[in-house]
């Protein structure tokens, strides 16, 4: 059997690149896509690492204030922010969240969309834009997801 996060990354290493091409609009990294299309049936989680994704732009855009922050630095900051904001939103009580889900039960478990994820959309949040990172990135999520619904079919839901 086919692993589907794999065929995912690669559906939409495709696909980002498509999207790049086409509308000249990274879609917050090539394998973010693939990692949101296979996310999109946990909102709560897409919404987390978007959360987290704006938490580490604005904490690198207050850094660069003070110190200087361009080019791979910057990259790299983005990345690491990423990381250890992420591993602040596994100290945050999710119990709350739980209780306003209406399909959440005890064993739920809301969680950021990886460790980078968040770093590389917040880089592509500096480059082009919030707006246009997020259009192209979740647009692109719902073309991947649509591809691996032919691929899959209905084991895609039990996933």
């Amino acid at each position: 059997m086919v692993e589907l996060l794999s065929v995912a990354i690669g559906i939409g290493l495709a696909v980002s690149l498509l999207f790049s091409e086409l509308f000249g609009l990274a879609a917050g990294g090539m394998v973010v896509p693939g990692y949101f299309a296979v996310a999109l049936n946990r909102p709560i989680d897409v919404i987390l690492t978007i959360l987290a994704a704006l938490a580490t732009y604005l904490i690198v855009y207050l850094m660069s204030t003070f110190i200087i922050v361009y080019g791979r630095r910057r990259t790299v900051l983005m990345i690491l922010v990423g990381y250890l904001v992420r591993m602040l939103f596994n100290y945050i009580p999710m119990e709350l969240i739980t209780t306003v889900e209406p399909l959440a039960n005890e064993m739920t478990q809301f969680q950021v969309i990886g460790y980078i994820i968040p770093g590389l959309i917040a880089i592509w949040f500096d480059r082009q834009g919030w707006i246009e990172t997020l259009c192209a990135l979740l647009t692109a999520a719902v073309a991947i997801r649509l591809v691996l619904i032919l691929i899959f079919g209905i084991e895609l839901n039990l996933l």
